[in-house]
């Protein structure tokens, strides 16, 4: 394995439209693409007004999320709390949590910890509503 990897985010193909969820969500995962050991690392941009129709919470996995434009709300467990540019949010493995976008939209970057592949997360479909 190189010693770095470099990788331009926008440019990592977008899982959104395979679930329909485009153009409202965009969802690029880095971790393949900058080969990863033991972490994750995603680009989230979620369009003004929009919720993420569904919440999820992971098996193994601690999140923390950046927002780097933009704003919103997240949703964690059952508190809401409001987001704007450059806030950062841990979120325990076993916490149900969910985004919603401002009116400008919401920028932002994930990061994962430890690196768990795929099917450690588990989700629920209208889990805010």
């Amino acid at each position: 394995m190189s010693e770095y990897t470099h990788v331009n985010l926008k440019e990592v193909e977008d899982q959104a439209p395979k679930f329909g969820l485009s153009p409202d969500l965009e969802f690029r995962m880095g971790r393949v693409p900058l080969d990863m050991e033991n972490a994750g690392l995603s680009y989230l941009r979620v369009a003004p007004n929009y919720r993420i129709p569904f919440g999820h919470n992971h098996k193994n996995q601690e999140e923390v999320y950046v927002v780097v434009a933009g704003g919103g709300r997240v949703k964690l467990g059952d508190e809401v709390r409001d987001l704007k540019q450059w806030d950062a949010v841990r979120v325990h493995k076993d916490t149900m949590r969910g985004f919603e976008a401002g009116a400008d939209g919401l920028e932002v970057i994930a990061i994962g910890a430890p690196n768990t592949g795929p099917g450690d997360a588990d989700m629920e479909q209208g889990w805010w509503s």
